[in-house]
Parts: C-alpha cells; structure tokens; sequence
C-alpha cells in the first residue's frame, strides 16, 4: 500500500476510513483517487441551481476521475443532496469559505453573473478559472472564450429577448468548456423519500392508476408576475373536475399558503392542498405525485423537469426560448406580444402575457396527454 492517502476520497484527516486500519501510519487501504477537483459556484435562485445539475453529467464525462464540490445558499442546499454526480455539497457562509480558500483546485466555475460569486471565483486557488469573475475595479466579466455569449445576453436586451434561440443548457455548457448533449437535470430520492412518497399517497387518497394534475400556483417574490391570477386557477381546476376523472394537486412553498388556501376554498373536500412550510425535499416529495404539473416559469418549474413529468409551462416575462423540457411537455408563450419577454419585476403594461394564457389548450393538451397514455 502507497502513503497516498491525501489524494483519496476517503481520507478526511478526522477519523479512520476502516476502523480498523490506520492510513496515516500504513497508507490507504481502499484508494479511491480524487483525480480532478473541480468547484461549482451557483448561488443564484433555486431553479437556475436544478439547471445547473444538468452539467454534472458532461463533467463526469469529460474528468471521469474527478471530485466535485459545489457551494450554493442554505435554500438550495437540500436540491443537491443524495446526487451521485457529487462528492462534497458547502452552504454559502464564512467556515465553508474558508475550507475552499485551502483546498488547491483544477478547476472552478462560476455560473452566476453577481458580484458575490464572482468574487469567490477569485479567491480561490485553481489552475482553471471558468464562468464570470471580478476585475480590479469590482466589474464582473467573462473569464474565457467560452463565457462571451453567455456574458453578452446579460449586456444586450435585444439579443437575449429576440435573437437568441439557444436553450439555457447549451450556452451555460459552452461557459464550461464542455461539449453539450441534452443531458437532463439530477436530482434523486433517498430511500426514506420514496417511502414518505407512499405513505402520503395512501394517506389522502390517490391510487397509482389515478390521474393526477398538479398545480404550481404561485413563483418567488422577486418577480411576482410569474403566476397565473387565482380566478384563472379556479377556472382550469372547476373545468378538470367537470370531467369526473382526475385527482388535482395544489404545490407550492411558505410564500404559497394563503393563495392555496383561496383556491382550495373553491372547492372544499375535492382538491389535495398539500402542506407548504416542510421544507424543500417534502416539497419535492410533494411534486412527485403527480404526473402532469402545471406552471409557470418557477422553480416549481425545474422541479418537475427534474422529476421528469409532463410539463405544461406558460410563460411571460422570462425567455422561454432557453428553457428545455426535455420532450416532455409544451411551452405555452403569448407570441406577437412586443413586450415580451422582458424581466421586468413590474409591468408597466396591463399584464397583457398573463391575460393571453391559453387555459382552453392547457385543457385540451391535459386531456390528450392521459388519453395517450392510456
């Protein structure tokens, strides 16, 4: 046996690998190489971090002997948890900023155009620096080639709201310097989950041969015209129920309660308002029941596309364009409307793309979608 424990995975310098063996005295005993180690940085929202998982699978394929470390905010810190593509997931804060700052790096990428995770980019130690960095005056700018097109859609309206057609994917996989394939999101269950999974179910009712919808009602509160009204909910889900054949699902976080409960006031004792405030994987739990999720461009958005349901997503102010669906779903946007996309967190309009929201072809692709699956 080699004395190369430092270049294992195993080894983490606090207690034995093997309780019985001593790798400091008498080497590995099960060498697992570290090969190369690469840090993500993606502290953005919770949905740009479920994109950013479809990566993974492109690094491992490019450095199959490698160790990934991934550092993000404590609200996105559970979507990355129990990911086999991961060895070593940080929550953003002073300690684990200090481990990184110690660990020499091959690689470290940076997805987020902010000044924050541009400035942890540049404090660590790597060989490579990828993504989007600092300059000495505090401006944030691409560090590679591959990075340009991606820096240029945050510079020009024009070009992300109009030209572009690239999906998100794809130039985020060109910022990495990696070859793209339409890989999907990771993200996956622990055993306990599953299980959690099945016991709801069999609490309120719905059977594995039931239809279920499910309804993302609501978005974050930075843009909060990403939400259909609720008078358009109670409309899609009274028009569902007429058709005494589907079981409908209201999803949504601690920002959600209240609209749910109005919704569900709408139709007591025939809806599923499933519980807001259990944090992050019971919400994911929560998601995976149905097999049909209604949204708008949300987290509960990439969440479905992460769970690999039939999505049916209608989109307004951001860039549909970008967004994958992996052929399992549509993408309903209001087309020859001037204004849209355009990110903007008022509208200074009439709320015109969510006033065009086709409710009849949601309907009607609802329908087709179970009626073929039959």
């Amino acid at each position: 046996m080699k004395n190369n424990f430092e270049t294992c995975k195993r080894f983490t310098g606090y207690k034995p690998c093997y309780p019985d063996h001593n790798c400091w005295v008498d080497g590995c005993k099960d060498h697992l190489e570290m090969g190369t180690k690469i840090l993500i940085i993606n502290l953005d929202a919770m949905g740009d971090v479920l994109m950013t998982t479809a990566q993974l699978p492109l690094l491992k394929k490019k450095y199959p002997e490698s160790t990934i470390y991934w550092i993000t905010l404590k609200n996105a810190f559970g979507l990355l948890l129990n990911n086999p593509l991961l060895d070593k997931v940080y929550v953003y804060d002073f300690e684990s900023l200090s481990i990184l700052e110690n660990i020499k790096f091959d690689l470290v990428m940076n997805v987020d155009k902010s000044q924050r995770s541009s400035a942890i980019l540049m404090k660590m130690n790597s060989k490579e620096k990828l993504g989007f960095g600092l300059s000495e005056n505090g401006k944030i700018i691409p560090m590679n080639k591959g990075a340009e097109y991606n820096y240029l859609l945050g510079m020009d309206d024009h070009l992300k709201f109009k030209v572009n057609q690239r999906l998100g994917q794809e130039y985020l996989a060109e910022t990495f310097n990696l070859d793209y394939e339409r890989t999907g999101y990771t993200f996956e269950f622990t055993d306990d989950e599953k299980q959690f999974i099945a016991n709801y179910k069999k609490e309120v009712g719905i059977l594995d041969s039931d239809e279920v919808i499910g309804f993302n009602t609501g978005c974050s509160e930075l843009y909060p015209n990403k939400k259909m009204t609720i008078e358009q909910h109670v409309a899609l889900i009274d028009k569902f129920l007429s058709f005494n054949r589907f079981k409908i699902v209201l999803l949504g976080g601690p920002e959600d309660a209240e609209r749910n409960k109005a919704i569900e006031s709408h139709f007591p004792g025939r809806i599923i308002n499933t519980p807001n405030n259990d944090g992050i994987r019971k919400g994911a739990c929560y998601e995976s029941i149905p097999q049909l999720i209604i949204t708008g461009d949300s987290f509960g958005m990439h969440l479905a596309i992460a769970l690999k349901k039939y999505v049916i997503a209608w989109f307004g102010l951001s860039c549909w364009t970008e967004i994958d669906l992996y052929d399992r779903g549509i993408k309903l946007y209001p087309e020859g409307l001037f204004c849209a996309p355009c990110w903007k967190k008022k509208c200074p309009y009439n709320l015109e793309c969510i006033q065009m929201i086709d409710l009849e072809r949601m309907v009607s692709e609802t329908v087709k979608y179970f009626d073929e699956r039959k």
